[in-house]
């Protein structure tokens, strides 16, 4: 089938890519063209592993093309995709004004062909209405009759680092149409991925597609991250009361997560969720139901106990270090997640933020945020280029991305060039024998060591030792 991807970011480069791969000739439509010949090359603007391996498999044989004609993208394809960004605004609600955009654009460019129009984008519930009329604006604006199409609402599911597995091993399939015309053709599209041919686990069953009306699949996208969020937001709750009365959440979260009505995803506890989609998609669910008259309790009191935990980090070295002004900090990790270079409403920011109010000096280091690719919002950081750098005269460490390479570290070499080994675990990530062996005091999120109850003799080591760094501190075992 004939494809045309609009907006090439992680959802509209991921879907272009792995629907050339399945087979479909594909044309992504960006109006960057400094991006759009980075493309073209082969190689892609965004961190996403696995896709410039099916990027340059689908370029060669041109079943992938980019450009930056919206027009010829239009006439391209039968069914095209709006996937440009919606970023959330001040108030919480989408900007949706690129939507608004494309869609006029696609209707001054609409040929008398069929074409299925869909809304791949995050967008507030019942755009897939305002899109057709947007659409017909623009049909009326190139002075021409009614053009056959429909619009339908097809939401990602697809996870940051993982965005390629997603697409070609789902759990669902929403497609939300009035139009049955529109509905047959997405199933056609979609085929191989529900039939697994691309499939890790081909011999599953066929991947359940979910048929709605518009309306009922613009929800299901926000419902389904909105109880993702919470769920995360529940375990850091209990987190912070094991942290108080001496239980430890890993235990806890597997214990609850063991019940088939609860799982055991989402449950690891930690120093809160960011990225581009769940602060959004989050926010952008509880304004739309203040315009409907409704106050959403639960959703707010998510977003609230998130900023906070955001901060548990922070408590933890002042309860260690006491006061941080004229520390050193160093934050293993800086992306929002592993395996993706997004920044975007990132835990780190928020820390970064408070250590440098409290006067602390920030070091950080990230496998994939280098000091050669400055970022406006990490100013006031020291960008270093590896965990020894980070680790060469700071007062603690805090585990803020769960980068799988900071599973192999060696802990005891770093612990020797900081000058108090202090490790927060803001993913509870590491393991804390080790860590302790290797010489840090550990303090998790919820978590329970035989080092902490010696905090305070610890803490006398470490006043004793504070004017001369020619011998570690070392942590006295019971």
């Amino acid at each position: 089938m004939r494809v045309t991807v609009i907006g090439t970011g992680y959802v509209g480069l991921v879907t272009g890519a792995c629907l050339a791969k399945i087979g479909h000739q594909v044309v992504c439509v960006d109006n960057n063209a400094a991006k759009v010949a980075l493309m073209q090359s082969g190689r892609s603007p965004i961190f996403e592993p696995g896709l410039e391996d099916i990027m340059y498999s689908a370029i060669h044989p041109r079943s992938l093309e980019f450009t930056t004609s919206l027009g010829a993208g239009v006439e391209h394809g039968e069914i095209l995709f709006i996937a440009v960004g919606t970023p959330a605004l001040p108030g919480g609600e989408s900007d949706t004004r690129y939507v608004e955009a494309v869609a006029g654009r696609i209707g001054t460019h609409l040929n008398g062909e069929y074409k299925v129009i869909v809304n791949k984008s995050t967008v507030p519930i019942g755009s897939g209405d305002w899109v057709r009329r947007i659409v017909m604006d623009g049909v009326a604006e190139r002075g021409q009759g009614i053009t056959g199409f429909d619009v339908v609402s097809n939401p990602e599911f697809l996870r940051e680092g993982s965005a390629v597995y997603d697409t070609f091993n789902p759990d669902r399939i929403v497609l939300g149409s009035h139009s049955d015309r529109a509905i047959a053709l997405m199933q056609q599209l979609y085929a191989p991925i529900v039939e697994r041919r691309f499939a890790e686990a081909p011999l599953l069953p066929p991947v359940p597609v979910v048929v709605t009306d518009l309306t009922s699949a613009e929800m299901i996208k926000y419902a389904a991250n909105a109880f993702l969020a919470t769920k995360i937001s529940f375990i850091n709750e209990v987190a912070n009361i094991c942290d108080r009365v001496g239980a430890d959440v890993t235990q806890v979260a597997n214990g609850i997560g063991l019940d088939s009505r609860i799982g055991n995803k989402f449950l690891q506890a930690g120093i809160g969720w960011g990225g581009s989609c769940f602060p959004k998609d989050v926010s952008a669910l509880i304004h739309t139901a203040h315009d409907y008259g409704y106050q959403a309790q639960l959703l707010q009191a998510a977003v609230h106990a998130n900023q906070r935990q955001r901060l548990v980090a922070v408590e933890k070295l002042q309860q260690i270090l006491k006061i941080l002004k004229g520390k050193t900090i160093g934050l293993l990790g800086l992306t929002f997640k592993p395996d993706t270079d997004d920044l975007r409403d990132a835990p780190a920011l928020d820390l970064i933020e408070e250590l440098t109010r409290l006067g602390a000096k920030v070091k950080a280091y990230d496998p994939i945020i280098t000091p050669d690719h400055p970022h406006p919002e990490l100013a006031s950081v020291s960008l270093t280029t590896s965990p020894e750098a980070l680790a060469a005269g700071c007062d603690a460490l805090v585990l803020v991305t769960d980068w799988q390479l900071f599973r192999t570290l060696d802990y005891a070499a770093l612990a020797k060039q900081m000058q108090f080994p202090v490790m927060v675990d803001g993913r509870n990530f590491l393991d804390p024998e080790a860590l302790e062996r290797a010489g840090f005091y550990y303090s998790g999120i919820g978590r329970q060591t035989a080092a902490n109850t010696l905090l305070s003799r610890y803490l006398t080591l470490t006043t004793q030792t504070s004017s001369t760094h020619t011998q570690q501190p070392t942590l006295v075992r019971a």
